[in-house]
This record gives C-alpha cells, structure tokens and sequence, in this order.
C-alpha cells in the first residue's frame, strides 16, 4: 500500500500500537444509564490521563462510537447533540471529547470492527497492538476485544479504563479477556507506552 506522507496532519503516519475510546460519547439516555455513570466517571478520568500519555508518547487515539441510531448525524452532531441537551453522560463527554487530530468510526453494532473503517485505519497505520478503553467492558468493549484478537491484534485493556454496570460484571469481562483474548488487564499506570510504540513484531 502507498501511503501518504502525512495521514491526518498531526499524528505519524505510521504507528505499532493505537488506542481505541470506546462508546465514551454517550449520552447514557438509557434505564441503566445512573448505574454505568457512577463506574464510567472515574474510569473517563483515568481514560484521560491515559490518553494524554499516548499523545506524548505520539500513539494515535480512534474514537470508535455508536451511533445510537442517528444514520444522518456525523461525530461532530452526535457530541453536540448530547452537549446541547445536558444528557446524563454529559461530565464524561466533556471530558473526553475528541481532539482535532484524533481519528473517529461511528459503529452500528456493539463491535468497533463490525460495518466500520476500522480495519482500513489500523491497516493503513500499520498497528498490531490495540489498547482498549470505554463501556461498557462486558459489552461493546468485549465485542471488540473478540474482533480485534481475531485479527490477531496483540491487546492491551486496562482494568482502570473500562466500566460496565457493576463492578461484577466488569470484572467478569475483564477475567474472559485476559484468559481467553490473551489481553493485559494491568492498570493504564503500568503500560510502558514508548516500548509498546517502538516494539519490533
């Protein structure tokens, strides 16, 4: 594949390892919605550390997002949508809302493979390892752990940067993905990230 010199103006043009956001656009309009938010706050902050070392370290962010059923909006609409109507998810979304030079997939289904370019950005970027982060744990970030260890992706999910309902089910997700994925569960603190970037495979 011929690439360009410069995929997005900001970030390299190739990389080893990217991070994936997960579902953390999200307006949490849903009946469990109160319940994801008190796990999925502190885990946002966490994501946002995290998320500044990658760009230190100059490690791509893609947001892969649902699209919550909104075929004609875009990721910009989306976010201003739920900024606009002070939705639940609100505090997280201002928190982690995207950077220019961050890359985005809005997603129909749980997986942020399934019907995405997600594929087509990870091959042009070059990456072999993923770091997973977002909501919930046990559902669209599993899904997309299972897609990406398919593709034989080398996978990192901090313990600290996912949530889902409750601790026990988050816990549960986290347990299959590290035995089963063969994905790092360590803390985001533990990730050594310009060795992950620099790593030769």
């Amino acid at each position: 594949m011929q690439r360009s010199h410069d995929l997005h103006g900001q970030v390299p043009d190739t990389a080893n390892v990217a991070l994936l956001l997960i579902d953390v656009i999200n307006g949490m309009e849903f009946p469990e919605g109160p319940m994801l938010m008190e796990h999925a706050f502190p885990a946002a902050q966490r994501i946002a550390q995290l998320k500044r070392r990658c760009k230190q370290a100059q490690i791509p962010v893609i947001y892969a997002n649902d699209n919550f059923g909104r075929w004609r909006s875009n990721f910009g609409e989306l976010i201003a949508h739920y900024l606009e109507d002070s939705a639940p998810g609100r505090p997280i979304i201002e928190l982690l809302r995207p950077d220019e030079d961050d890359y985005f997939v809005l997603k129909p289904k749980h997986s942020g493979f399934y019907s995405t370019t997600l594929d087509t950005l990870l091959t042009h970027l070059g990456a072999t390892t993923l770091i997973l982060t977002g909501f919930a744990g046990n559902i669209c970030v599993i899904f997309t752990a299972h897609d990406a260890y398919m593709r034989d992706f080398r996978l990192f999910v901090p313990q600290d940067c996912v949530a889902s309902n409750t601790h026990g089910e988050n816990a549960y997700a986290l347990e299959h993905m590290q035995q089963v994925l063969k994905a790092s569960i360590a803390p985001a603190v533990e990730l050594d990230l310009p060795a992950l970037q620099y790593r030769k495979v």
